[in-house]
């Protein structure tokens, strides 16, 4: 009857050794299965958001005294999405995608530009902003991602090197085209509700009043990593570019500029001095 039970015991751990070994397996297999996936699915994202603009075609008869290039390649992307309300670039880096607004500002966290599901999203446009008649800031959202899309590159502006080489931020809308200069680089976080006298930036999209505004300009440079020595004044078009950062729970890194100039104004500035120089030489 020992025997007999001491059997039993060792069958029974061989069956638990077998299930277990078989059990191992389908999450070996599994695991190699999400893995394949996500880098496949990181593959297609990157691919997707690389030369966006590359099917996009513009004759250079099309641009007029109040359409530049870009402005014009917008209009025939938003033709694909009309969510699509800007497009954002930043010299020396991978940011250089277009930029959306819908009523959800959830929706394109897990959404890119056509609207279909991705896990590096998009750069989206708080829904506040009023598009119609203007709002005082241009607050732009966007994730990180380790394949370096959309706001991974805002990070490097964490040095004051990589900033003194790179001051300028071009954002283009069916209106303008135009150059913005960086006023205020912050680490900053999601404050809870009972947190008093913080600095919620990401709250900021109009100001009612100057006192909003020049508030809202000194809190950037108080809570700036460096000084840029460019500041703002009430009635300047700003531009907020914020990205979560994971130094801190529910961290958050932003960047400050100011609308500097229009590359409309400027195309028409040149070609104006075309048309006296030729008056000239007649």
């Amino acid at each position: 009857m020992r025997r007999r039970d001491e059997k039993n015991v060792k069958n029974k751990r061989k069956i638990i050794i077998r299930i277990s070994i078989v059990i191992l397996f389908i999450i070996f297999l599994l695991g190699i299965i999400y893995i394949s996936y996500y880098i496949t699915k990181s593959m297609k994202d990157k691919k997707d958001n690389e030369n966006i603009l590359s099917n996009v075609v513009v004759e250079e008869k099309q641009i007029t005294e109040t359409k530049t290039e870009r402005m014009l390649e917008l209009e025939e992307l938003k033709k694909e999405n009309d969510e699509i309300i800007g497009w954002l670039e930043i010299e020396g880096t991978k940011i250089n995608y277009p930029v959306v607004q819908t009523t959800d500002n959830d929706y394109y966290l897990s959404h890119n530009y056509k609207k279909e599901k991705s896990k590096t999203g998009s750069l989206f446009l708080d829904k506040d902003f009023d598009l119609e008649n203007g709002s005082s800031n241009y607050l732009i959202y966007g994730h990180r991602s380790t394949s370096g899309l959309m706001f991974e590159d805002l990070m490097k502006y964490a040095k004051k090197d990589f900033y003194k080489e790179h001051t300028k931020i071009k954002f283009t809308t069916e209106k303008e085209d135009a150059i913005y200069e960086i006023l205020a680089v912050f680490y900053s976080r999601v404050y809870y509700k009972s947190e008093k006298n913080v600095f919620r930036y990401y709250f900021f999209v109009n100001a009612e009043t100057e006192k909003e505004f020049n508030d809202y300009v000194s809190n950037a440079k108080k809570a700036s990593i460096y000084d840029t020595g460019v500041t703002a004044e009430y009635g300047d078009q700003l531009l907020t570019l914020s990205t979560c950062e994971y130094s801190q729970e529910d961290g958050r890194f932003a960047v400050v500029a100011k609308k500097v100039e229009n590359e409309v104004e400027n195309q028409n500035e040149n070609v104006n001095k075309s048309v006296n120089q030729n008056t000239n030489k007649q």
